[in-house]
């Protein structure tokens, strides 16, 4: 569905963000990106958007060059979710699902009938049918979240990219948000997800890229991934993985003070 192939993008010739980055997101997938501050997270994200060209290598939706696709056409394919979102005019939650809605309208398109029932069924799938007329400012952390994945199913895309949906929140909306990615996953929509969090891509990860210095350390299926070797690299400080027989159940971080 989207691949990444030998990604190479630098703010400065010195500066470096990104070096021969590849992966492969297939339908139903949760793919997570994990490293440190400053690894290239957020430009990989930027790149496998659109939002940002790679000065080399490509990115490729179904087996064509992102950018060939027109701007209104991509965002029909591929949603962004960002960590805070917080809008300028004290919007419903409904109003904020309908705006997913903009690729299909375009530039000074009214949403019709269809729209409004296309809004409430997403409503609907994140849980949230309840809040339709609330305000949106007034909802938690981890409702936003699901609100902001329920504008993503009104764009009818079928892929979304997550920027830290688990930071911010507590254990319980961590959990709400991320069991409801799951279960879209299971019908088939794809996920890339970023995290500080290990735990999480422990839990919840079909595949895990962690990264350092713009490069993949390692990429693949987690219980290969999350390895202590690999994450003490990564991290730069040491990590146990607590397992359960041959399965990693936790990851903890090593005190290096006592």
């Amino acid at each position: 569905m989207l691949e990444a192939e030998n990604l190479h993008y630098a703010y400065t010739p010195e500066r470096p963000a990104l070096r021969g980055i590849s992966l492969q997101l297939g339908e139903g997938t949760i793919l997570y990106l994990l490293g440190r501050n400053g690894c290239g997270k957020t430009t990989l994200m930027n790149c496998l958007s659109g939002v940002l060209k790679p000065q080399r290598g490509i990115v490729r939706l179904h087996g064509r060059d992102l950018h060939s696709y027109a701007p209104a056409e991509r965002a029909r394919l591929i949603g962004l979710i960002p960590q805070l979102h917080t809008p300028a005019f004290n919007y419903s939650v409904r109003e904020i699902v309908l705006m997913g809605r903009a690729p299909h309208l375009g530039l000074f398109g009214t949403p019709g009938r269809a729209d409004y029932e296309i809004a409430d069924a997403a409503l609907e799938s994140v849980g949230l049918a309840d809040y339709r007329e609330r305000p949106y400012t007034q909802l938690s952390g981890g409702e936003r979240q699901l609100v902001l994945i329920g504008r993503g199913l009104a764009q009818q895309c079928r892929i979304l990219l997550m920027d830290e949906p688990d930071a911010h929140l507590d254990l319980n909306n961590q959990l709400r948000v991320m069991e409801r990615v799951v279960r879209l996953a299971a019908e088939g929509l794809s996920f890339i997800v970023t995290s500080h969090l290990p735990n999480n891509a422990l839990m919840y990860a079909h595949r895990v890229l962690l990264m350092k210095l713009g490069m993949a350390l390692a990429y693949g299926a987690p219980a290969e991934v999350l390895s202590e070797s690999l994450l003490s690299a990564a991290y730069d400080l040491p990590i146990d993985v607590v397992r359960e027989g041959e399965r990693p159940r936790a990851i903890v971080p090593r005190r290096t003070v006592s």
